[in-house]
């Protein structure tokens, strides 16, 4: 059965579905840098969200549990692959070079790196209040962490996204070279 037709006959309903579909794709992107888990922690999110959508209680919240929901998953996922150590405490880095195209394109994949060299509780905070505006409050609710611990953790993510990006300056074509050939 298609899903948007089980979720609601109107367009809009439709919509609404899609428009978060896209927003928990682009958070669940943002914190696995792989783009088939990420849509594989969409899919398991709406579809609990689904099975479970009689638990909402409030539907002003629902955004809100929908990334609840999101984050449950992508813990879920790395639970299973976990052997014994702790995924707060690993510094993901990526190293990605920007494309020479576009400038705006160098600036997407230079924040991007900046923001995937975050520890993972740091990254969450940026892009669930930075990237989708959320409250620190809501925030708290969602990653089930006081309101304390995101005001800090969004504090010294901003700073090493400063220390990371403060001297950026779009890379030309030449000087993309010249570091290919030191590293």
């Amino acid at each position: 059965m298609d899903v948007f037709n089980f979720l609601g006959r109107t367009r809009e309903a439709k919509a609404r579905l899609e428009q978060h579909r896209r927003r928990l794709y682009r958070i669940a992107y943002a914190w696995t840098h792989n783009a088939a888990l990420a849509d594989d922690l969409v899919q398991e999110t709406l579809a609990k969200a689904l099975q479970k959508s009689g638990q909402l209680r409030d539907p002003n919240a629902g955004e809100a549990w929908l990334y609840s929901i999101l984050v449950n998953c992508y813990r879920d996922h790395f639970r299973r692959r976990r052997v014994t150590e702790e995924i707060d405490e690993n510094t993901i880095t990526h190293e990605s070079t920007p494309e020479k195209e576009s400038s705006e394109q160098q600036v997407v994949l230079r924040v991007r790196e900046a923001i995937a060299r975050l520890s993972e509780g740091q990254r969450q905070v940026v892009t669930l209040v930075d990237i989708q505006g959320l409250s620190y409050l809501e925030v708290a609710q969602i990653l089930n962490v006081p309101i304390g611990t995101v005001m800090s953790r969004l504090c010294r993510a901003r700073h090493t996204l400063k220390d990371l990006l403060g001297d950026f300056a779009p890379r030309t074509a030449a000087e993309e070279s010249k570091i290919r050939r030191i590293k």
